[in-house]
């Protein structure tokens, strides 16, 4: 892709993300959330490829849906209640439309299945941005409106998402839909919290963006988008699988990794909210994304390829690793002790 091109639409996807994040009227946060979507689908679709134009046509789909009815909901509110501003959504109908469309924007469960095939289809580094930058905005909407929302719909979308992200992983061989998947039950752990105390789920969404851009960026690094290729890629940047072992743990919530911190602060605040069945339904879920972050850190790091394999060991590079994903890396495994200054600020 053109140099150009792609300045402009990444300056247009940071524009859009602002735009919705700074706005208090409705028709300025769809506006903001149309630029983003615009502004994706270029990158989606760069390499050609027949999975890469589905992909594109499939968010472009979804994204135009959620934002219609993202649309349709702050009509329908101001019909009612003549208050276009975000923090106003009062009508039952409203909330409940709302909840539908930035569910679809973010994949939750049961409007996931466009998700995974998407990421699927993009390069490593489109991926990161629909999985981290695509769903700030959404997220924010979501925390603005999160007092009007209702708790017990969140509640069960939230055990349903985790369910469904764990289950859908376990049998995987491809490293995007697992990542995607895993995306859709950490979006579990942030729902079911957001009415009860919203500055977690931001808290778990920051954690979550890093772990994530550190695993996307290793993997991009190493050029790794299978499991099988994963085996082979210890031979490349040995210091680097290394610490994707701890980022693959870390993101499956392991103590003491950075991981485990809102792991931890909402299981707490369940339990003070009385949700203590809600919170051990979701715990025990998250043992099932467990069993797949250890096959990735197992494959990436522990095991030695088979002498049968097909794929040809890689030439140790030494090129030096990127400081972004050292930086990240780092964050993503040592961040724990610090969780007392976190819960401060929060």
């Amino acid at each position: 892709m053109n140099p150009q091109a792609k300045l402009i639409f990444t300056i247009s996807l940071l524009l859009g993300s602002t735009i919705t994040i700074s706005s208090n009227h409705w028709v300025t946060a769809w506006a903001g959330l149309e630029i983003n979507t615009l502004a994706i689908l270029p990158l989606i679709s760069k390499s050609h490829h027949p999975r890469a134009i589905e992909a594109a046509t499939k968010y472009f789909l979804v994204q135009a849906t959620a934002s219609a009815l993202v649309l349709f909901s702050s009509m329908t509110n101001a019909w009612h209640t003549g208050q276009w501003d975000i923090t106003q959504l009062t009508h039952p109908v409203s909330c409940l439309i709302l909840t539908s469309a930035i569910a679809m924007k973010l994949g939750l469960v049961p409007f996931h299945f466009w998700f995974p095939e998407v990421l699927q289809g993009s390069p490593l580094t489109t991926g990161l941005l629909l999985a981290t930058v695509m769903k700030f905005p959404p997220i924010t909407l979501f925390f603005m409106t999160s007092p009007s929302l209702n708790p017990t719909l969140l509640t069960y979308m939230a055990i349903f998402s985790a369910a469904l992200g764990g289950w859908m992983g376990l049998n995987q061989t491809q490293i995007r839909k697992i990542l995607a998947f895993s995306s859709i039950a950490h979006l579990g752990w942030m729902t079911i919290i957001i009415s009860f105390n919203p500055k977690l789920t931001l808290l778990n969404f920051y954690l979550y963006t890093i772990m994530t851009a550190a695993t996307f960026l290793a993997l991009n690094t190493i050029k790794a988008s299978k499991l099988s290729t994963l085996m082979t890629t210890w031979t490349k940047a040995p210091s680097l699988n290394a610490m994707l072992f701890l980022t693959l743990l870390s993101l499956a919530g392991l103590p003491p990794l950075t991981g485990f911190l809102p792991k931890w602060l909402i299981i707490q605040e369940l339990t003070k909210q009385d949700m203590a069945p809600a919170a051990i339904t979701i715990s025990l879920l998250s043992l099932l994304g467990l069993f797949f972050y250890l096959r990735l850190a197992y494959c990436s790091t522990i095991t030695l390829p088979p002498h049968t394999t097909n794929h040809m060991k890689q030439w140790h590079t030494n090129k030096p690793t990127n400081t972004t994903v050292a930086i990240l890396t780092t964050m993503s495994t040592a961040l724990l002790p610090i969780s007392p200054m976190m819960t401060t600020i929060l």
